[in-house]
């Protein structure tokens, strides 16, 4: 029964389309790469069976939002909880999904005490370079053979290009980049390996995230993918900067994956399209216009949106090796309370009651439009 049921909500999630056109998103991108969704504890338990039916129909790939980084899974010096974690790769593991890592180091979700000695005075360089690889080799190593690919570093590029002054590269410097990937190739030298990273569309970040990118290559650091995160405004930007983006990484001899994409449809209530987790802004009533549903005119527009940023990822689709939506539905996406707590935003695929939304029958249609026109590599 339980199998029957899953099978009915696939079909009413994508009714069944004319000719042999596929009803899912991993069999309709499959000739060209994979689409994911990052997934929370109460969906990788099970807990929501409705959405646990919709990402095993649906995906072929999955990230964690929590259960990886650092404050989750290492809270204490002599502390590990491996629970969450290890029910999200059995979660993926079940569902023959390619299973992604997220994240190793960042600068954000890090207890103060990863920093400190004992005193609570910083680390010093070989301390935390000691600290960060005991990280490293025990993350990576448990799930050696399982987790495919791996966010090595997380954000940390600021806005203009440069480095930011995280306690990793106060501490360690910039080679701390180098050595948490060496360290992670280290503990599973067949898994994948990414910088992730938000706002790569704009000039200055991209500039310094390709020369940060070059450099690693150089010096033999073993990166195979970028993680362009996508969280991406309704009007901004535009398709022209997405492909100039994807084009710039994969010239690089790098996999492109867009590792976090979500479109925010509301009013802008800071000067910065940044999604630096820090940002915090007041808000207002006009700032939260959806309260009572999405207006049909605005779904419109957001299919649209996503049509036009499938249409990029299928046209580069050579150079990625998969495209995650962050988060399953509208319901529990982080864009609610960022950067304005509170709000009522829609920028998922699936609405608040798990049913697909017209931007879900865009992305189905742009792979359908593109295998007529081009067919599969």
């Amino acid at each position: 029964m339980k199998i029957l049921g899953a099978l009915a909500l696939a079909a009413l999630i994508a009714p069944a389309q004319t000719g042999k056109a596929p009803t899912t998103l991993k069999d309709a991108y499959k000739p060209y790469f994979k689409i994911g969704v990052a997934i929370n504890e109460r969906q990788f338990d099970e807990r929501d069976p409705t959405a646990a039916a919709i990402i095993a129909s649906q995906f072929n790939t999955i990230s964690p939002e929590n259960a990886l980084k650092w404050e989750s899974i290492h809270p204490r010096l002599d502390t590990f909880n491996f629970t969450p974690a290890d029910h999200y790769v059995s979660f993926g593991e079940k569902n023959r999904m390619f299973i992604v890592g997220h994240c190793l180091i960042w600068h954000s979700q890090v207890p103060k005490w990863v920093f400190e000695d004992a005193e609570g005075k910083p680390l010093t360089r070989e301390a935390l370079l000691e600290r960060m690889h005991d990280h490293i080799r025990t993350v990576v190593g448990r799930y050696k053979g399982r987790i495919g690919g791996w966010d090595v570093v997380n954000e940390a590029i600021n806005d203009d290009g440069t480095m930011r002054q995280s306690p990793w590269f106060r501490i360690i410097g910039e080679d701390f980049i180098e050595k948490a990937f060496q360290y992670a190739h280290e503990a599973d030298p067949s898994a994948e390996l990414y910088y992730n990273d938000y706002s790569l569309e704009n000039d200055a970040k991209r500039r310094g995230a390709l020369a940060l990118i070059r450099k690693l290559k150089t010096d033999g650091v073993p990166i195979t993918g970028i993680g362009l995160q996508g969280h991406v405004k309704i009007d901004s930007p535009s398709a022209q900067k997405e492909a100039k983006t994807i084009e710039d990484f994969a010239a690089l001899g790098i996999r492109v994956n867009i590792s976090e994409l979500d479109v925010d449809v509301l009013p802008r209530t800071t000067r910065s399209d940044s999604a630096d987790v820090s940002t915090i802004a007041a808000g207002s009533a006009a700032a939260n216009p959806y309260t009572a549903g999405l207006p049909e005119e605005q779904q419109q527009a957001l299919a649209r949106r996503y049509a036009e940023l499938f249409n990029v990822f299928l046209q580069h689709h050579k150079s990625m090796g998969r495209v995650t939506l962050w988060g399953l539905s509208d319901a529990n996406t982080w864009l609610n309370n960022f950067p304005t707590r509170g709000r009522t935003n829609y920028p998922l695929l699936f609405d608040r009651e798990m049913k697909s939304k017209p931007a879900f029958t865009s992305v189905l249609d742009d792979a359908k439009n593109f295998r007529e026109t081009n067919g599969t590599r």
